[in-house]
C-alpha cells in the first residue's frame, strides 16, 4: 500500500511521531466505543478521522485531547507520555463543532484567553493575538463581539485561539457542519494552506468523505470503533480493503458475481451469462464461488443493449446536474441500483434498455454478504 503524503510530512518521516496511540480503547457502561487503537501521526501531518456517526471517531479525539480517560493503553504526544496528563498540559489546540467563543468577549480578548491562562505578558500576548488574526484573515475584527461575525468569521476566530497557543497538536471536530456548502469549501482551503504554512501536526474529525479526501495526507477509516483501512486518499478511494470502505467512501456499484479462479495476474468470474477475465489490485481474494465485485462508477461504461461483454440493464431514472447526468440503472446482476454519470446531453429516458461494461482492471472481490457497516 503506497502512502502519498505533502512535502511537508515527507521532510519529517524520519522524526518521532508527533502523536503515538499504543492500544487506547474506550468503554462507556460496558458498551465498546473505542476497540484498542495503535496508531502513529507523523509530525506536521493532517490526518483525519473519517466514519459515521457512532464510530468512534470523536471518542478517539477526546482520548488524544485528554477530555476521556482510556480504559487501556498509552498515549504518546511529542515522546512524552499523556495518558493521565490533563488536556491543559499537553499543548494542543482545538477547534469545536460549536466554535465554544465566549460572547462577553471581543475577538481579541476570545484568541487571548489561552495565552493570558497561560501567564503569558500582556506585550507578547497582544503580539501574538494580532499574528494569529492576521493568519486567519481577521486582522481588522480584533474589536468585534462574536454575535457581530458571520459563521465563517466565528470559525476563523476559534481556529485563532487554537493556534495562538503554538500547539504542538491541533485538533478539529467536525468545525465546518455549521457552515454552508460555499463557505465550507472555502474554509477547508483555507485551513489547509494554514496547516501546510505551519507544518502543524493536525488531526481532523469529519463524516464527510469529499472532505477527507481533499484535505488529508492520510485518512484513517472507521466504523464500529475500530480503524478498518489507514492510507493516503488515494489508497482509500481507489484501493478499498473492505467493503465497508469501498462503500462508505465515495459511489459504489456492486455486482454479484461467481468467482471461478485466478492466475498472478487476473481473476476470471461470471456475471450471469457473461464470462469476464479482470485485473485486480487485491492480494487475498474470497474463496471460488458467489462473491460481490465492487466497482466505482468512473471505472464502468454504458454500452448499447447486447454488446459483447456488457452485463444486461435498464434506465430506471435520470437525474440532471447541470453539466452532467446521474444514471441509475436496473440491473439484475447487481446488488444495489447501478448509478453511472454522462454528459447531460447524452442521458438516456427511463426505460432504456443498456448494458454496462465492467472495468478491465480496478474493481475489488469481497465474500459475499461481507460487513458493509
Amino acid at each position: 500500500m503506497s502512502n502519498e503524503i505533502s512535502p511537508s510530512v515527507l521532510q519529517n518521516n524520519t522524526q518521532h511521531p508527533a502523536v503515538q496511540i499504543d492500544g487506547v480503547g474506550k468503554s462507556f457502561s460496558g458498551t465498546v466505543a473505542l476497540e484498542p487503537v495503535w496508531l502513529k501521526i507523523r509530525q506536521g501531518e493532517f490526518l483525519t478521522l473519517l466514519g459515521p456517526s457512532g464510530c468512534g471517531k470523536t471518542t478517539l479525539l477526546n482520548l488524544i485531547a485528554g477530555f476521556l480517560e482510556a480504559d487501556c493503553g498509552e498515549l504518546f504526544i511529542n515522546r512524552d507520555l499523556v495518558t493521565q496528563v490533563p488536556p491543559h498540559r499537553r499543548e494542543i489546540g482545538i477547534v469545536f463543532q460549536n466554535y465554544a467563543l465566549f460572547p462577553h468577549m471581543n475577538v481579541a480578548q476570545n484568541v487571548g484567553y489561552g495565552l493570558r491562562t497561560r501567564h503569558v505578558s500582556k506585550a507578547e500576548t497582544a503580539e501574538r493575538v494580532r499574528e494569529a488574526l492576521e493568519l486567519v484573515k481577521l486582522g481588522d475584527f480584533a474589536d468585534r463581539k462574536p454575535n457581530q461575525l458571520s459563521g465563517g468569521q466565528q470559525q476563523r476566530v476559534a481556529l485563532a485561539r487554537a493556534l495562538v497557543i503554538r500547539p504542538k497538536v491541533l485538533l478539529l471536530d467536525e468545525p465546518f457542519s455549521a457552515l454552508d456548502r460555499n463557505l465550507r469549501t472555502a474554509m477547508q482551503v483555507e485551513l489547509k494552506e494554514i496547516q501546510t504554512r505551519l507544518g502543524l501536526t493536525t488531526v481532523f474529525v469529519t463524516h464527510d468523505q469529499s472532505e477527507a479526501l481533499s484535505m488529508s495526507d492520510r485518512i484513517a477509516v472507521m466504523s464500529r470503533g475500530q480503524i478498518r483501512q489507514i492510507g493516503s486518499p488515494t489508497d482509500i478511494y481507489d484501493r478499498p480493503q473492505n467493503q465497508f470502505v469501498s462503500t462508505f467512501v465515495g459511489d459504489a456499484n456492486l455486482f454479484s458475481v461467481t468467482l471461478l479462479d485466478r492466475d498472478e495476474t487476473f481473476v476470471r468470474l461470471t456475471v450471469g451469462e457473461t464470462q469476464l477475465q479482470l485485473e485486480t489490485y487485491q492480494d487475498d481474494l474470497p474463496e471460488p464461488g458467489p462473491v460481490t465485485l465492487f466497482a466505482r462508477p468512473e471505472q464502468c461504461k454504458l454500452t448499447q443493449a447486447g454488446q459483447a461483454g456488457s452485463i444486461p440493464a435498464t434506465v430506471a431514472l435520470t437525474v440532471y446536474q447541470g453539466s452532467y447526468a446521474e444514471v441509475h440503472l436496473d440491473c439484475a446482476a447487481a446488488d444495489n441500483r447501478v448509478m453511472q454519470r454522462v454528459p447531460a446531453s447524452e442521458a438516456p429516458s427511463a426505460g432504456t434498455k443498456v448494458g454496462i461494461a465492467l472495468p478491465s482492471r480496478g474493481p475489488a472481490i469481497y465474500k459475499l454478504n461481507g460487513e458493509v457497516e
